[in-house]
């Protein structure tokens, strides 16, 4: 109806919906998940390479006929159908098409949201992906249902959230659920950020700010992957990240479009990491006698804090991991960036050696995270050095990997302990980390001059 194309769409059977799916899933060589048994409703997900993830959700037919089942969905634009065998025929018992052409996101009762709150994240995913107007009464309708999200299934919510962090306007939805006042229900940690001050050269609290960076992650990504957005670019600020960033751009899509789990990308992963990235500054702030406003350590706060709620949301340890890494880190190249000098080779090491592959993530957010920070009074020689220091990291780890980031193994532990007579234990570790950065920064190239550093290091002749 509106001429676009989807990667959702949803079946109803009269039959068995589990079983559907699953022969549907067989068919296309695709995965398969049961969303809910009770309710007998499936998702076959593909993922073709290099191309975007599609959705074909599965359900059984509620009531005696399809009319039936349509008047029992969430909002009237989700409560049309056409056979499969007759495409042509629009059964539309609600109006969704009307509402559809007027830009309205309607419910199509109160009880469809209340039986089931997790259509409100429904609901704002529609309504940011077709760019629809809920309709007052509607949201009316979801705020008194938000209650109910406690009684839903951790699984369900993140699923759904998750679909809401894949869309194209991410941000977006994460501001519809704000203004719902779905968050203290949906990821409670975020609350807290609200009215807490920061010192310039921010100019709004940690809770604007943090809304500030998913905007500001959205117009990099969208200058930064393939399908670069013209009108993103022409800023001057977002124009010169493509600049001195583009040639990264493939490679970069295949990075946040690699699976830690097979449902969920890694794009996703990075903007719940950002929603996140400051969730410790409220309980780490302090007022310095000048009156200045710091918050030590809140990255390893925040790291922490969204390492709960990973595992409250039933992610897998991979994505609990990665979620800590970025957080954690947050702020490491925003302090590389500081100097003059470009980063060491040292420098560059531990910082991939501290983040592994979350390391071009958290260079993503902090692009983000400076220009949210700044705005318009951003310093071009500032944007300038962290754009350099970024390049830097993004060419060690994609072009010099052997060289910076993981030289070739030139000794082993039991190399260190027939040479050396060491046992088994902590220190042969600490040697050879102290021999893999030696590498790094161009020390040490042979076999013979690992012995060599080693020796030296040991302080035997």
């Amino acid at each position: 109806l509106l001429g676009r194309s989807t990667h959702d769409l949803d079946f109803v059977t009269a039959g068995d919906a589990l079983q559907v799916g699953r022969q549907v899933a067989r068919a296309l060589k695709a995965a398969f998940y049961v969303l809910d048994q009770e309710r007998a409703t499936a998702r076959v997900v593909l993922q073709p390479a290099g191309g975007q993830r599609s959705y074909l959700d599965f359900a059984r037919q509620r009531g005696p006929d399809l009319e039936s089942d349509l008047r029992a969905r969430d909002f009237t634009v989700n409560s049309m159908a056409v056979q499969v065998d007759a495409p042509q025929a629009l059964l539309d018992p609600l109006g969704g098409a009307r509402d559809l052409a007027a830009r309205q996101l309607r419910a199509c009762t109160a009880a469809s949201l209340e039986d089931d709150p997790v259509r409100i994240l429904r609901g704002v995913r529609l309504a940011v992906a077709y760019r629809l107007h809920i309709q007052p009464e509607t949201r009316r309708w979801m705020r008194q249902s938000l209650p109910g999200l406690g009684r839903t299934s951790m699984e369900r919510l993140r699923d759904e959230l998750f679909r809401c962090l894949e869309g194209a306007r991410p941000a977006a939805a994460l501001r519809a659920l704000d203004a719902l006042e779905a968050m203290p229900y949906l990821l409670p940690e975020l609350p807290a950020m609200k009215g807490v001050a920061q010192s310039l050269p921010h100019t709004v609290d940690v809770w604007a700010h943090t809304l500030r960076v998913l905007d500001d992650l959205e117009r990099i990504l969208a200058v930064l992957l393939p399908g670069f957005d013209t009108d993103v670019a022409a800023n001057l600020t977002h124009g010169q990240a493509a600049l001195r960033l583009g040639r990264f751009r493939e490679r970069i899509s295949a990075h946040l479009s690699f699976p830690l789990v097979p449902e969920r990308g890694l794009r996703s992963l990075l903007f719940l990491a950002a929603l996140y990235h400051d969730s410790g500054k409220p309980q780490t702030a302090q007022v310095a006698p000048a009156g200045r406003i710091r918050f030590p350590r809140h990255d390893q706060a925040g790291a922490d804090i969204v390492a709960g709620r990973a595992r409250a949301l039933r992610l897998s340890n991979l994505e609990c991991e990665r979620l800590q890494l970025i957080v954690r880190h947050h702020m490491r190249p925003i302090w590389l960036a500081r100097s003059i000098r470009l980063p060491s080779r040292r420098a560059i090491y531990r910082f991939f050696r501290d983040t592994g592959p979350a390391g071009v993530d958290v260079c993503l957010l902090s692009l983000a995270d400076v220009t949210a920070t700044c705005g318009a009074a951003l310093p071009p020689a500032l944007w300038n050095n962290h754009l350099d220091v970024v390049r830097a990291l993004l060419e060690a780890w994609w072009d010099q990997a052997e060289q910076i980031v993981s030289p070739p193994v030139l000794l082993n532990g039991n190399d260190l302990m027939r040479e050396f007579g060491l046992q088994p234990g902590r220190r042969i570790g600490e040697l050879l980390q102290a021999l893999r950065e030696a590498q790094a920064v161009g020390q040490v190239a042979t076999r013979q001059e690992a012995l060599d550093f080693l020796k030296s290091w040991l302080g035997e002749d």
